[in-house]
């Protein structure tokens, strides 16, 4: 078996532009890909998400993203990611999902369905789709009405004139309640009481906190706190309703038709949504031990910038990109970079490039 210099995961946005960097170096390298069709998580978006409403995505190296319009999301990126990996001519694998990656005998081993492949190194982009968050409440089982996350929205229309519970704070739950306010009855609840811009904390201090974090071996998402909301045209029609004013802390637990907060008040629901977040997909580098105790893989510190902390403390070989302070499309291009500066000088100082 042929062993590569560098393995790349996912072709997302930190992927691509990994790859790139990788291929400038002149690594020999391969990108697999766990979806049927380039575009990442993109792709699987809400049909309703267009460029205008997305929060900014960041030119790849030597690419100009997408500017803002109504072309849907979902459609727009992956035909700039396709074109992309043509025009570059990427060696893009798909679909070939990972299902983990062992150490053999001082390379790695990289098994994805019935595919083997051994790499010197790895650049890990997989960033959180597949793994989207709800937490546990009370009687969440017994709800007789429809629970979905925001991975699984497609748009607004079987929400008409129904009793809707939006759970979170982030850009997501801002602009589900955004398209739903206006038809339906909502009701919006969350952990934390939202941030409004321009009060005290901004984006910086979060990535910063996050960088500490996973420097620290912690979990990025245990930085976050309340997010930072921003209300664009596109919800001024809710904002009418009142609803953005109307933010209530979170219930105590579920009940088969509503939710039930702790001073005994109650509201009747026909359908929960979880806007809730994800968690970083990286269960195929168990069999690395890379966890540390607090949970989360820690991060030897970027130069820098904070966005370029990619290389595992535990495992120079590995390189995480769009984890902790670099899972943005802005923090995904500059981590991508700093992964393929990080695998050339490895390969240099252990000899081990082919």
């Amino acid at each position: 078996m042929s062993t590569y210099d560098s393995l790349v995961i996912g072709a997302g946005q930190a992927g691509l532009s990994s790859s790139f960097h990788l291929k400038r170096f002149g690594i020999n390298h391969v990108l697999l890909d766990g979806e049927d069709f380039p575009g990442g998580a993109w792709q699987h978006r809400w049909n309703s998400l267009t460029m205008n409403d997305v929060h900014g995505v960041a030119d790849l190296p030597d690419g100009t993203a997408p500017t803002g319009s109504d072309l849907r999301a979902n459609t727009a990126v992956p035909e700039w990611f396709q074109k992309y990996e043509n025009e570059h001519d990427l060696p893009v694998m798909r679909p070939a999902r990972v299902t983990s990656v062992s150490d053999d005998d001082g390379a790695l081993l990289v098994r994805a369905g019935d595919r083997e492949l051994r790499t010197r190194t790895l650049v890990n982009a997989t960033g959180t789709w597949r793994r989207p968050f709800i937490p546990r409440y009370p009687g969440q089982e017994l709800f007789v009405g429809k629970q979905l996350h925001t991975q699984g929205y497609v748009g607004r229309q079987e929400f008409a004139g129904k009793r809707v519970i939006v759970v979170g704070a982030g850009p997501s739950a801002i602009q589900f309640i955004g398209e739903l306010a206006p038809i339906s009855d909502v009701t919006w609840v969350s952990r934390h009481e939202p941030r409004w811009t321009g009060e005290d904390d901004t984006l910086r201090d979060l990535v910063r906190r996050v960088q500490e974090h996973v420097v620290a071996g912690k979990p990025p998402h245990a930085a976050k706190g309340r997010n930072i909301a921003v209300l664009r045209e596109q919800e001024m029609e809710a904002a009418a309703t009142g609803i953005y004013e109307r933010w209530q802390p979170m219930f105590e637990h579920i009940e088969p038709d509503g939710v039930r907060w702790s001073d005994g008040s109650f509201a009747e629901a026909d359908v929960i949504l979880w806007a809730t977040g994800f968690r970083h997909d990286i269960d195929h580098l168990a069999p690395l031990h890379l966890r540390t105790s607090e949970g989360g893989i820690a991060l030897i510190p970027g130069k820098g910038d904070v966005q370029t902390s990619v290389t595992s403390a535990r495992d120079p070989r590995i390189q995480l990109v769009g984890y902790g302070p670099s899972a943005s499309t802005i923090g995904g291009n500059r981590a991508g970079r700093a992964a393929a500066v990080a695998v050339r000088d490895y390969l240099a100082a252990t000899g081990s490039s082919a």
